[in-house]
């Protein structure tokens, strides 16, 4: 069997409308939107969309005075949060896939991730 130009773009149109990007992990996005705004040393970033464990999150990341204020912004869909950046972050991120960690070895995770005993905070959730 030979296949055509004609049917090969067909295909190709097809194809493309039923294909659609979704996403895996709200908090890795908004982690990675976080980080890069904070590498091209910008002041404020803007997180789409929003949930309870991103807001969660940058609760303990203000606590700890990684970030500054952040404001939660209802647009009637997802949600929005502009995050004020102070400078004091290095990286942020999440681990995946999720593994299971028994309490035992946790000490272990930590020795692997951090750089140092008295430098960063692993989050669990």
């Amino acid at each position: 069997i030979t296949l055509t130009p004609a049917f090969v773009v067909c295909y190709h149109i097809n194809y493309n409308r039923l294909v659609k990007m979704v996403r895996m992990s709200v908090l890795a996005d908004c982690l990675k939107t976080i980080t890069n705004a904070e590498k091209r040393g910008k002041r404020q970033v803007l997180i789409r969309p929003s949930s309870k464990v991103i807001v969660k999150f940058l609760q303990c990341m203000q606590q700890h005075g990684y970030i500054g204020e952040f404001e939660i912004v209802d647009d009637h869909r997802s949600q929005k949060i502009v995050v004020e950046l102070n400078g004091r972050l290095n990286k942020c991120g999440v681990i995946s896939p999720r593994f299971d960690v028994p309490v035992n070895e946790v000490e272990k995770w930590i020795v692997n991730l951090l750089p140092s005993r008295q430098f960063g905070h692993i989050v669990l959730s």
